[in-house]
Parts: structure tokens; sequence; C-alpha cells
């Protein structure tokens, strides 16, 4: 039936996005053209690719903490699952990676949080893209945690910061640290009201130019309805539904406006 569901978002997707050549906002057209569309390839692609591929052949079986939606009406769970498993299932597929990349790299962000670390991935496209920035990332998982920081320190990422916990209390704690928050992706528990509340933290530190990056906005109907809530916020004035990722932007001197891009 999810399935289903799923494959019904998609389609209505579809029909609504446009393509650059129906967008009259220069500055999303900007994003587009310059942005979401870039062939470059750059170098550091490879990297992550490489590390990608690595975790994929894995055969380290782990036990995992489980905070998310997948946890169910039960505070966490644990469970066994092999890395290369992970690798495969859980995480931003390449090209979201490489989007992120972009984003980062074409806006170049200074403080930035990331919700939901799993084994790094993510993290590291955000890394390489703004090596000046600070990056903090957390996961809900210990021995996941481990795994990533153990990769960033493989590969000499420097100014990535991972914090272990909960999620809602370490955001906390993080955004009151933080002088100012410039971009954040959220990956983490993929339920309505959390999303809401981590989206609502982030707010606190926010300005003019920070950009919020949500994943898998259509995992359910809850996430649906969480970034429905998210884009019709006061503050948020564009929205951009790429159906993996949503992105919004804070900026004053822009309309409202919601866009569903291809």
């Amino acid at each position: 039936m999810r399935k289903l569901v799923h494959i019904f978002n998609y389609l209505d997707f579809l029909l609504k996005s446009k393509t650059a050549h129906g967008i009259h906002s220069p500055f999303v057209y900007q994003f587009v053209t310059e942005v979401l569309h870039d062939k470059t390839g750059f170098v550091e692609y490879e990297l992550v690719k490489k590390v990608r591929n690595r975790f994929r052949r894995s055969k380290q079986l782990i036990e995992i903490t489980d905070f998310g939606a997948s946890s169910g009406k039960h505070r966490f769970t644990t469970r066994f699952r092999l890395v290369g498993h992970i690798a495969r299932s859980s995480g931003v597929p390449a090209c979201m990676g490489e989007l992120l990349f972009r984003t980062v790299r074409h806006y170049k962000p200074e403080n930035i949080i990331e919700l939901g670390t799993s084994l790094g991935i993510s993290t590291m496209y955000l890394s390489l893209a703004n090596p000046d920035a600070k990056i903090t990332t957390i996961e809900g998982c210990a021995t996941t945690a481990e795994i990533a920081q153990k990769n960033f320190k493989d590969n000499h990422l420097e100014n990535i910061e991972l914090r272990c916990g909960e999620f809602r209390h370490m955001l906390n704690h993080v955004i009151k640290e933080m002088p100012r928050l410039d971009f954040a992706f959220i990956d983490g528990n993929h339920r309505k009201e959390p999303t809401l509340g981590y989206f609502k933290t982030c707010l606190e530190k926010s300005h003019n130019d920070t950009i919020l990056v949500f994943d898998d906005i259509y995992w359910s109907k809850g996430m649906k309805q969480a970034w429905g809530q998210i884009k019709s916020h006061p503050r948020v004035t564009v929205s951009i539904d790429l159906f993996r990722f949503g992105i919004v932007f804070l900026r004053k001197e822009l309309s409202k406006e919601s866009f569903v891009i291809r």
C-alpha cells in the first residue's frame, strides 16, 4: 500500500513540476540553472563514490539503535545490520548528495548542521563543498557514529564535529551554542511532529540567507503534511519541491512562492 501511495505522489509531482523554462523568479531560475542542473564533474564526487562503494562491500555486522520513524511506537529499537546494507539503503543517493555539494559550494554557508549522520556520506559532501565551514552533524546511534567518525578521520575532513545523542535534545544544545545557522540538512526521524520541531528549533538561529533542506518529504503522510506546514510558515518565502528534497529560503526580498521542479 505504501509503495502505491509513493507512486501516486510521484505521478502527482510530475504533473505539477516545471522545468527551468517555466520559472519566472530570477532567484529560483539561477538556482535551477547554476546549482540544480550544473553537470560539472567535480573531483570531490569521486572521493565520496570510493567511500560509498567501500561501505557497500562491507560485511561488517553492527548493532544499531534507531530513534526514528522505523522504531514504531517504541522510544527506540536495536537490531543488527550489515554496514553494506546500511550503505545501500540509508542515506542520500549520489545525485542528491551531489546536489547538497553544489548548493553549499554555491552559497558558501559557514555554520552547517546535519541531522542524521549515518555512515557520514552526506556529511562528506557538505564538508568537501566548503572546507572553511564548521559542520556539526548529529547521529543517534553510537555504533554508526563511530564508523562515520573513522571515515572522517581517514579522509582528513577536519571541519566536522560529530555529536551523538537523541536528535531533539542534541539539536537544542547545538543551536544554543551556534552564533547563527546558515545551512541545515534535516534527515532524521521522518515523522511529522519531530520534523516540525527540528524546523522551529533551526529557526531560532536562522537569518535572511539561511537555507534549510529536508530529506524524504514524501516518505509518509506525516512527512508530506510537515512539508506543507513548513513551506507555508510566515518566515519561509521560497520553497522548492524536488520530490526527494524540500528546500526552503527565508529571504525577505523574495516574493512568497512555492515551486515544484523536475
